[in-house]
């Protein structure tokens, strides 16, 4: 009798059969007990063998250890079996924690003391807290604390509460509970706002349940600003009285150690994660000095640490940041996030991501990129770094299967869709590339990456003119992006317009008189002008910068007509990269 909209043992999976979806929990006494493997993960990534360090620190093994006497929680008279039992910790404690918890476990126990039975998977959105204070400053509160309580809520019960975030499209909408609810095709929304004046914080949440627009709960509390922390353990034990909900302390006790303890360096990370989202090299740089502020305030902080090892690694794509002089802070910084806690999702995500962009061993951040979905299978960002590597590996099926979940997570995340236009594009379908990179723009029309994928994908299917308006926008919102350039530059070339291509190529020469520029860039429009010695020259440049783009060869059909030459060849050879050929039918 499992439901076949919203299965909970067996899922149909379309022209394969079917899928056994169910919660599966080894024996602690069995040999061999350890975590249950991920239902998209495949075969490892060929490649080289994971050699060192930062990934193999958090085995296995150590969850079997960690978590192998079972225990059970009781919710409103409903004994379930906590997700902490399926191998999941989280790092140091903050109160915020307590808040999340509590409001979503209240939120699951008030449904089940209102007829939803326990087998019902129910939806949340996570809503964009508002800042009702005169304050502009206060912003990165309120999108920080939308953001760090999604991520929170996901964690709580993933078997029976799917929890949508990034809903910042929606920010001062008009439009009614009901309205958002059937968009975002959830059953409750939670609604939040932030008043400060003064020394004086105000917090309002409010859980709305779609179908009706009924509250089902509300309440606000007033404190000093500077106690946030307190205020949000209130607030927690608040909802806890409200539906009389029992939890494990073991399981709140996991989930809390996700955060600090430290206020300020709390309010630094949620300044840090603000900054971040834009991903440009002014807000790459204050992002960097927020990290560095909450490490300062708590060296042990795992967040903040792996947000920082992203930032730098990161920015060598999005930043043209110099690879060999961000790659070892890098690497410092997701050793340290592993070491803080080599249980946290985003710290084994961070580890992923470097051994890909920057190390390129990308058998070892394959284990990486399935062990941190292991430890939470909500978190968007671990499948769409996962997606995209599976994507540069030519594992086109399972890359589209990881994005598609990462959308699920994140309906209303521009990097979703873009990342999703990057695998479409390298699986050489070029209209849905484009569709994909329109979503990412309308969601926000000044994501500048949106705005080059789109590019990209118009250049590939000849509509010049409109790749070369929306490299335009890539360009402006970029702040000159070697990318929005070098493509450009290859497009003009590739239609006859040489004298221009030759213009951006005196450009990026200009421009690597005052800053690192990657010589990829410069590599991809001689590809466009067909002068092969020219392109291998920079090639090789960039193989010797340890340039990130280099990582596209394989893949991207950009260059393909180099792909019979002898030196192509090797140059993938010495970067550890497999040659993939395709055709537009594969």
């Amino acid at each position: 009798r499992d439901s076949a909209d919203a299965p909970a043992f067996v899922e149909t999976v379309a022209g394969k059969g079917y899928r056994f979806i169910a919660p599966v929990e080894a024996d602690s006494n069995a040999p061999g007990a350890g975590l249950a493997a991920s239902p998209l993960e495949p075969s490892p990534m060929p490649g080289r063998e994971p050699t060192n360090d930062v990934a193999s620190q958090a085995t296995s093994n150590d969850f079997e250890s960690a978590n192998a006497a079972p225990s059970t929680s009781a919710v409103a008279g409903v004994e379930t079996a906590p997700a902490s039992q399926r191998g999941r910790t989280i790092g140091a404690p903050l109160v915020m924690g307590l808040v999340v918890v509590a409001m979503v476990s209240g939120f699951v126990a008030w449904t089940r003391l209102n007829g939803v039975a326990p087998a019902d998977r129910i939806s949340l959105a996570v809503l964009p807290f508002e800042n009702l204070g005169s304050d502009p400053d206060r912003a990165y509160l309120a999108a920080g604390l939308t953001e760090e309580t999604s991520a929170m809520l996901g964690q709580i019960d993933p078997d029976r509460l799917s929890v949508k975030g990034r809903t910042l499209r929606y920010k001062g909408t008009t439009k009614t509970a009901v309205e958002i609810g059937k968009e975002l095709s959830v059953d409750y929304l939670l609604e939040s706002a932030i008043r400060a004046e003064g020394d004086q914080l105000r917090v309002t949440a409010t859980l709305i349940r779609v179908r009706d627009q009924e509250h089902v709960w509300s309440q606000s509390f007033e404190r000093e600003a500077r106690s946030l922390l307190v205020l949000q353990q209130e607030l927690s034990a608040a909802i806890v009285e409200q539906v009389r909900l029992r939890l494990s302390p073991d399981r709140v006790s996991a989930l809390t150690r996700r955060q600090t303890q430290n206020p300020a360096a709390y309010d630094a990370y949620l300044r840090a994660r603000y900054l971040e989202s834009r991903k440009t090299v002014a807000t790459n740089a204050q992002a960097i000095q927020q990290y560095e502020r909450a490490i300062a305030l708590d060296p042990n902080y795992a967040l903040a640490w792996s947000g920082l090892a992203f930032v730098y690694a990161s920015s060598t794509i999005n930043g043209d940041a110099p690879p060999l002089e961000i790659g070892p802070r890098a690497r410092d910084a997701a050793a340290r996030a592993v070491r803080a806690n080599a249980n946290l999702t985003e710290a084994q995500l961070v580890v992923g991501y470097v051994h890909w962009l920057l190390d390129w061993d990308w058998s070892a951040a394959d284990a990486a990129f399935r062990l941190a979905i292991r430890l939470d299978a909500s978190n968007a960002p671990s499948y769409r770094s996962w997606g995209h590597a599976l994507s540069q590996a030519g594992r086109d099926v399972e890359a589209e299967s990881a994005m598609r979940r990462t959308r699920e997570l994140e309906p209303l995340e521009p990097m979703s869709y873009a990342m999703s236009s990057q695998t479409a594009f390298q699986a050489r379908d070029y209209p849905a590339a484009v569709e994909h990179a329109r979503r990412a723009v309308l969601i926000d029309s000044e994501f500048w990456i949106g705005s080059m994928q789109l590019a990209q994908a118009y250049g590939q299917l000849s509509q010049t003119d409109l790749a070369l308006a929306a490299l335009a926008d890539a360009a402006r919102f970029s702040g000159g992006n070697s990318k929005a350039t070098s493509l450009r530059g290859y497009l003009l070339a590739k239609n006859g317009r040489a004298t221009e291509a030759r213009a951006v190529l005196r450009q990026l020469e200009d421009d690597a008189r005052e800053r690192y520029v990657p010589p990829f860039a410069t590599a991809l429009v001689y590809a466009g002008l067909g002068e092969r010695d020219a392109v291998f020259e920079w090639l090789d440049k960039a193989y010797a910068a340890r340039d990130v783009h280099l990582i596209y060869l394989p893949v991207d059909p950009k260059w393909d007509p180099y792909r019979a030459d002898a030196r192509f060849v090797a140059l993938l050879a010495r970067c550890g990269f497999t040659p993939r050929l395709k055709t537009p039918n594969q």
